[in-house]
């Protein structure tokens, strides 16, 4: 297999000596689900988490990292960071505000650090798996260390069933 690119996450970890790593998957032209991800990378679903990048009215962004197994709560999202009423980034402003694709979108090594906010389940994992900042690139690490290098809050916002 080709030796893996560092993405800025990777190098960012690397420079705070965090230790971490990298399982890689087949990318199709299709939008992979959460559980597929974790299959393809061998960890159980409950331990993989995606990055969603919000804006308010004004386009300040914000950063929610959630089980890929769970929708956000918009309320809860919206008052985990003092805002009325946050959206969905237009998909096309992603790669020119974060530096990330779809897919592959990292909390860690955005051009710009944005309020990050991770759900409080995190809390019962001894390992978290997020983006490494491209598509079909996971990163493997330990929640305190994510919490640390995406400098975020822990709270509850997601969807209960």
């Amino acid at each position: 297999m080709a030796k893996q690119k560092k993405t800025n996450a990777m190098r960012q970890l690397d420079r705070a000596k965090v230790d971490y790593d990298i399982r890689m998957f087949e990318i199709g032209e299709g939008h992979l689900e959460g559980h597929e991800v974790a299959a393809l990378i061998n960890a159980n679903s409950a331990e993989v988490y995606k990055t969603l990048v919000l804006e308010n009215a004004d386009h300040e962004h914000f950063v929610f990292v959630i089980p890929v197994t769970a929708h956000l709560d918009m309320k809860a999202a919206a008052a985990a960071v003092n805002e009325k009423k946050l959206h969905l980034m237009p998909l096309d402003d992603l790669k020119k505000v974060t530096g990330y694709v779809r897919g592959g979108c990292s909390p860690i090594g955005m051009k710009t650090h944005f309020p990050t906010v991770i759900n409080d389940t995190i809390g019962l994992l001894d390992r978290v798996f997020v983006s490494a900042g491209q598509r079909g690139v996971q990163m493997g690490l330990a929640p305190h260390d994510l919490i640390d290098m995406s400098r975020a809050e822990v709270k509850d916002v997601i969807q209960s069933h």
